[in-house]
């Protein structure tokens, strides 16, 4: 019994670090994308 709740919570943990990552990266690419827009409004490059 102890295994297997040894078992998923190690599982849960593996789950929460992944979607920790995957939210980091989809903030990393929105904030890309609004100093790309910001840049190209006052004339620069993306």
């Amino acid at each position: 019994m102890i295994q297997k709740l040894v078992t998923a919570a190690l599982i849960t943990a593996a789950l929460a670090t992944a979607a920790c990552n995957t939210v980091h990266g989809a903030a990393s690419d929105v904030n890309s994308v609004a100093n790309c827009t910001e840049n190209a409004m006052n004339g620069g490059k993306c």
